[in-house]
């Protein structure tokens, strides 16, 4: 069952991949694979851009400070796929409210949210999402998060410093 959906999702991802986004397996091992996501350009937040939500100021250009970078990340499929959600974690260091030093990702749909329907592409993309507009009432990182919320800027030019010195 797990490889018959796993190849599904490779087929899929191969006929209409994600923006930014690209994944497929390492080597011949189907439930290994390795993922990148480019970083997003925009700081803007989707309820922001249709004049919802807290007005951010935005960094110069409104550029995301993960913009440039590539981020990789490791998917470890469960032997019981689609019942459990994959595994996946960056293996670029980042500087986020919600992803540790070791590259574990603070996302409900990859814990207690977790659905048979959801595939890997609606993971990478909410994963895009995430970076473009952390949680940090949910975080893995409280201290990031305090700093998220606190000193935006100096948030932002510590994401923009680890992008440079790690993803580009």
């Amino acid at each position: 069952m797990a490889l018959k959906r796993i190849n599904k999702e490779l087929t899929d991802l191969g006929r209409d991949p994600p923006s930014s986004c690209s994944a497929g397996p390492i080597g011949d091992d189907l439930f290994h694979w390795q993922a990148t996501i480019m970083g997003p350009v925009s700081l803007e937040s989707p309820s922001q851009a249709i004049g919802g939500g807290e007005a951010t100021t935005p960094s110069p250009l409104g550029d995301s400070p993960y913009s440039g970078g590539v981020f990789f990340l490791a998917i470890h499929f469960p032997t019981d796929y689609p019942f459990k959600p994959p595994k996946v974690n960056f293996t670029t260091r980042i500087y986020h409210p919600n992803i540790n030093s070791n590259g574990s990702i603070c996302l409900d749909i990859l814990r207690d949210q977790w659905s048979p329907a959801l595939t890997i592409s609606k993971v990478l993309l909410s994963i895009c999402s995430m970076l473009t507009d952390p949680n940090p009432d949910d975080p893995l990182v409280p201290e990031i998060a305090h700093v998220y919320k606190t000193d935006r800027s100096r948030y932002e030019a510590t994401a923009r410093e680890w992008t440079r010195k790690y993803a580009i």
